[in-house]
């Protein structure tokens, strides 16, 4: 099949861009390179140097010959859709919307897209299913809950395939230093170069991490199979900061004290995704990568990357 993967050169996308060449597809990639780096771009994809709100996205997809599309180009933070609403819908309401227009007019075979856990707000319960209320508190949360009935809209008017996976915090090599999942990221960096690590708050915060290449092979199944519909992409474990600067001491052999900063005002404090309903469809998609071998994957990334050796 020939995949369009947009924000192929971005941390989650370049690694979905690899899982679906390994399952023997054909890749254009689609990036602006606002956050991606040409240093994720797998040589043995199409480059395409473009945004998703181009108006002539269509034009592109048919050219390409593109059959199927996994669109993880996004504004992907909250900070910034605070600051700049009008910025955050153009990109992820408007691009998604220009995706979908092409999928339905060129009968592409299906859609899946990078849905966030920000959709659902302060969770009521936990684990949170995907009955959950979604009352974003941000934004960009906003946009992924609007982009998701879009979805389901086109899908009911003209039939369009599609998988929504609201993302955990998603983690793992090439990640940068912000979003969510981003705290493996900065602790890793930091305490692989020496640095002091700031806990915002008591640390007691938790979140469900998700290794990026679970995230990978969600998608790539998803858009191989016949399954619709919106799904939480989660290990639903529930993992404390705390804990998570003390596995990554541990691996590094850090031996810093953490500084502890204010708590981040709105900040969520109990955060983790029932995955029941993913398990309970027909993909066979299970996450594999426990918290500990992630985290020595992405420490090894890392001394790579940052060529630090605190071994």
């Amino acid at each position: 099949m020939k995949v369009l993967v947009t924000g192929g050169a971005g941390f989650v996308g370049s690694h979905i861009v690899d899982e679906c060449l390994r399952k023997g597809h054909d890749v254009v990639v689609m990036d602006n390179l606002a956050t991606g780096t040409r240093n994720n771009l797998n040589p043995e994809a199409k480059f395409l140097e473009m945004d998703i709100t181009d108006p002539r996205l269509i034009n592109v997809i048919r050219e390409e010959g593109i059959e199927a599309i996994i669109h993880q180009a996004a504004q992907s933070t909250v900070p910034p859709s605070i600051k700049d609403p009008k910025f955050d819908a153009d990109v992820n309401l408007s691009g998604t919307i220009n995706l979908l227009q092409a999928v339905r007019e060129l009968q592409l075979k299906k859609i899946v897209f990078a849905g966030s856990a920000a959709s659902y707000g302060m969770p009521e319960y936990v684990p949170v299913d995907e009955k959950h209320p979604q009352r974003p508190m941000s934004f960009y949360g906003l946009s992924k809950k609007v982009i998701e009935e879009y979805f389901q809209m086109f899908h009911e008017l003209f039939g369009t395939q599609y998988v929504v996976f609201r993302y955990a915090n998603v983690y793992g090599p090439r990640q940068g230093q912000s979003g969510e999942g981003s705290v493996i990221s900065i602790f890793t960096e930091r305490m692989l170069t020496g640095k002091t690590c700031t806990i915002d708050g008591d640390g007691g915060a938790t979140r469900d991490y998700i290794y990026v290449g679970d995230v990978a092979r969600a998608n790539v199944e998803a858009l191989e199979s016949d399954v619709n519909g919106i799904f939480n992409l989660s290990t639903e474990v529930e993992v404390s900061v705390n804990e998570v600067f003390q596995l990554l001491s541990e691996m590094i052999g850090y031996d810093q004290e953490p500084v502890h900063g204010p708590a981040r005002i709105g900040d969520i404090y109990r955060s983790v995704l029932s995955n029941d309903k993913i398990l309970a469809s027909s993909l066979t998609w299970r996450p594999q990568m426990t918290l500990a071998e992630g985290l020595q994957a992405t420490i090894a990334w890392g001394r790579s990357f940052y060529g630090a050796d605190r071994s």
